[in-house]
């Protein structure tokens, strides 16, 4: 078994970019990662992947101030990849297994500790179904937009339970989503926006959902339901063939409304933190 610490994102996405394709939809946030990384390579802080017999069986990558993406690390290799982690990652985030795994290895070895930052469920779309009889319509979000998606992406993150807080400013991340071709999507009455749903662009086959925030005020109506339903829609019309969305297991809300509007779940996720040495 070969461990690698990969110094540059091409030589990582040579050896891990197959291992991600073969499942776009189980490793949705390494293919924005990764596709993030193709762009701005200096973001990059680790990336790591473990070979045997000169096949790439496993892989974790990780962006400058976010969660580590465990999703492709098998449990049994996770002992060997923290060996190689340092000992300043925020976070991991993966399947319930290969994140578990890889905490317990990596606390094992730096004696820091961890918590859970949130539990999440993958949804896989299957068939779309619009909800019915909601007022108003969709529309994309433009440059003219971006300080109130800012605004909502912020307090989207504030409601969240998130491991890394919201960021200081939203803004430059929403003009360089709608820079790189995501999609944001209002929902508005009588020319009103009542709330928002972001889509990434495809990366290969697919998009992902997320977030989406409806303000206090005007939740009740349906007006989530339907904007998820429109940024679906637009992720599909963007080329995405699978379109993917997490929820917080801790929001009832959420986890009953997506499966109605044609979302079935897939598995089980966990972000944890890393917390200072006792």
């Amino acid at each position: 078994m070969r461990v690698t610490v990969h110094e540059s994102v091409a030589a990582f996405d040579a050896a891990a970019g197959p291992l991600y394709a073969a499942d776009p939809v189980r490793h949705t946030l390494a293919h924005t990662v990764l596709d993030r990384l193709r762009d701005r390579p200096d973001r990059a802080a680790l990336l790591v992947t473990v070979a045997r017999a000169g096949e790439t069986v496993g892989a974790l990558l990780q962006e400058v101030r976010r969660p580590a993406v465990a999703s492709a690390l098998p449990p049994g290799l996770a002992a060997a990849v923290a060996e190689r982690a340092g000992t300043d990652l925020p976070a991991v985030n993966g399947e319930v297994p290969q994140a578990e795994a890889f905490a317990a290895a990596y606390t094992a070895r730096t004696g820091r500790g961890s918590e859970v930052a949130m539990r999440m469920r993958l949804f896989r779309l299957v068939a779309l179904t619009p909800p019915p009889r909601v007022p108003g319509c969709a529309r994309v979000a433009g440059p003219a937009d971006v300080d109130l998606v800012a605004r909502w992406q912020a307090a989207f993150g504030a409601e969240a339970i998130r491991s890394l807080g919201p960021p200081a400013d939203a803004r430059p991340g929403v003009v360089e989503s709608m820079e790189r071709g995501g999609g944001h999507l209002l929902w508005e009455v009588d020319g009103r926006p009542v709330a928002y749903a972001a889509a990434r662009r495809p990366v290969g086959p697919m998009s992902r959902v997320g977030p989406v925030y409806t303000p206090p005020e005007h939740r009740g109506h349906g007006y989530g339901s339907a904007v998820t339903a429109a940024a679906t829609a637009w992720a599909q019309d963007a080329g995405a063939r699978e379109v993917v969305l997490f929820t917080d297991l801790a929001n009832p809300v959420s986890n009953a409304i997506y499966p109605r509007i044609g979302y079935r779940p897939v598995l089980d996720a966990l972000e944890l933190t890393f917390t200072e040495r006792a």
